[in-house]
């Protein structure tokens, strides 16, 4: 098949503490014939804190990155939180024409309208799986999983009309022969930001999360984001955490990607007892030993 080409903004986060979720996140897309071309010289979209402190600042940061977007190229984005702050700056700059005089003026280009700004979600309800895996409901058979997307996928006012992903990663998982584990807490905040102010809040909280989901039968979470991954491992205060993994991870492995051990030494909590027991891991020989020598670590939780 002919592939289909995406500019790719991958952000702080995926760029750094979640890594292996832009690892993993490649190997899908290759796998399924999409060619990501990341964006070159991007900055920070200033998501996190900018617009807390500094107004001016926080609207350039994405506006140079929207400058940067190859012309006719759709933007794929991975973060949720960094998805939220470009589609508010482009609607933003759509609806004001002073505005886009000033971006025009700034970053030398004139402001595109009809810039097509995309999750990966919206990426993934584009594929047909069917058309790469030959028997689908065989490929996570049996790993039984709780989704969980955290609340940054909750759109604010001025974005309403956006599309809403809940549900997506249940369908998506299920399908793929993973049995799907209920337990109400899967938009629950994981307090993200507050883990680094109020470390005992976002440790309450992410333990609860996780609790309820190993107390209703899961063996594994499942997020949508890299920061709730990154806090859910880190803040969670169990002595025997379950495992958490990336959606492109699962879905790397669903389509039988074995380059996973680059992906898992970055993991907190040690995943592959999991998927050797379901038969999910795959790796070349001399990659098992790294990884055991990883996860024998005294400051790696098993």
């Amino acid at each position: 098949m002919a592939k289909t080409t995406y500019s790719f903004f991958p952000g702080c986060s995926l760029k750094a503490s979640g890594h292996e979720n832009t690892l993993s996140l490649l190997k899908f897309c290759e796998m399924v014939d999409i060619e990501l071309q990341e964006l070159d010289d991007w900055n920070c979209c200033g998501s996190s804190s900018a617009h807390s402190v500094d107004h001016e600042v926080a609207r350039d940061l994405p506006w140079r990155n929207i400058s940067l977007v190859p012309e006719g190229q759709p933007l794929l984005i991975a973060c949720p939180s960094c998805m939220i702050r470009f589609k508010q700056s482009h609607l933003k700059l759509k609806n004001d024409l002073d505005l886009q005089k000033k971006y025009e003026k700034d970053w030398g280009r004139p402001f595109d309208p009809d810039l097509e700004i995309i999750h990966f979600f919206e990426l993934f309800k584009r594929i047909r799986l069917r058309d790469y895996i030959e028997e689908p409901t065989k490929q996570l058979k049996g790993i039984k999983v709780a989704p969980y997307y955290g609340c940054m996928l909750s759109m604010p006012p001025d974005l309403r009309h956006e599309p809403s992903y809940y549900g997506l990663m249940e369908d998506a998982l299920s399908r793929l022969g993973a049995q799907i584990v209920s337990y109400g807490y899967e938009t629950q905040c994981c307090g993200t930001y507050l883990s680094v102010a109020k470390p005992e809040l976002s440790q309450k909280v992410v333990t609860q999360i996780i609790s309820r989901a190993r107390d209703a039968g899961a063996e594994c979470m499942v997020t949508a984001c890299a920061m709730c991954h990154l806090n859910l491992e880190i803040r969670c205060s169990m002595k025997k955490p379950i495992p958490t993994f990336h959606f492109s991870e699962m879905l790397s492995m669903a389509l039988g990607a074995e380059k996973q051990k680059k992906w898992f030494p970055k993991h907190i909590v040690n995943p592959i007892p999991l998927l050797k027991e379901r038969k999910l891991f795959k790796s070349r020989s001399n990659g098992l030993g790294e990884l055991k020598s990883i996860f024998t670590r005294k400051d790696v939780k098993k």
